[in-house]
């Protein structure tokens, strides 16, 4: 009962979040949509505006982010297509004070860094239980694996003290497959990481991993977050330019 109360709790503020977030979005504007739970309560509510006569073109970081677009009314474009990506609107698995960023619980990570990447700005979207004090407190980092590289890039892990993980299928009888054709290894850290530096360490040890595509580790490329609370109202944190 207290888990049930907790997720009722937890999506009121995304909600939240998702709706605030609107105030960022103006006509015409190319939007990178995001992937996950909060992204899909952003892309439902974006709809709603569009069918109100909001013009924007959005940017899927997945496939299932697509599909839901598209089924909301909001017209996509692809990102080869070149059109400057005025703002991404995605999600998080974990937020430190810094506004560094674990993404990819949802196995959509490589194709949310590069829209990311190819956006002016970016504002995450969390609830308050998203929030920790130093990366790797919620629990695992995925990394994206090309097929073949998995054994090696397992034993890569290990050899930096990390305890990895195939991903699996929720059937449980196959390996999960990312839309981009890769596996996903999750890897736990013996303990949170101390700080930014920290995490900026192991992200450049883990990618290089020959065979590793792309960390969870989004260091430094949120701009805002915004943090919805149980009881609707929202917070927000700014990233501080270094």
């Amino acid at each position: 009962m207290n888990t049930s109360h907790s997720q009722n709790d937890n999506d009121s503020g995304v909600l939240a979040a998702a709706a605030a977030a609107l105030e960022f979005v103006s006509d015409g504007m190319c939007v990178g949509l995001g992937s996950g739970r909060a992204s899909s309560a952003f892309i439902k509510s974006l709809g709603g505006r569009c069918r109100d006569g909001l013009r924007v073109h959005g940017v899927a970081t997945s496939a299932a982010s697509a599909t839901l677009a598209t089924s909301v009314g909001i017209p996509l474009i692809g990102i080869e297509d070149g059109l400057v990506i005025e703002l991404t609107v995605d999600g998080a698995d974990e937020v430190a004070p810094n506004l560094d960023l674990v993404k990819g619980w949802g196995g959509a990570l490589v194709r949310e860094r590069i829209v990311a990447t190819a956006s002016t700005r970016q504002v995450i979207l969390v609830g308050a239980d998203k929030l920790v004090k130093t990366i790797g407190e919620r629990g695992r980092i995925p990394v994206e694996v090309i097929p073949m590289a998995q054994w090696p890039v397992t034993r890569g892990l290990k050899s930096l003290g990390l305890v990895s993980t195939l991903r699996m299928a929720s059937t449980g009888a196959s390996p999960y497959v990312t839309d981009n054709g890769n596996v996903i290894i999750d890897f736990a850290l013996r303990e949170p990481l101390v700080d930014g530096a920290a995490a900026r360490s192991l992200e450049r040890a883990v990618l290089d991993i020959v065979g590793v595509v792309d960390t969870g580790l989004f260091l430094g490329t949120a701009d805002r977050v915004l943090v919805g609370r149980a009881d609707g109202s929202v917070a927000t944190l700014l990233r501080i330019a270094s």
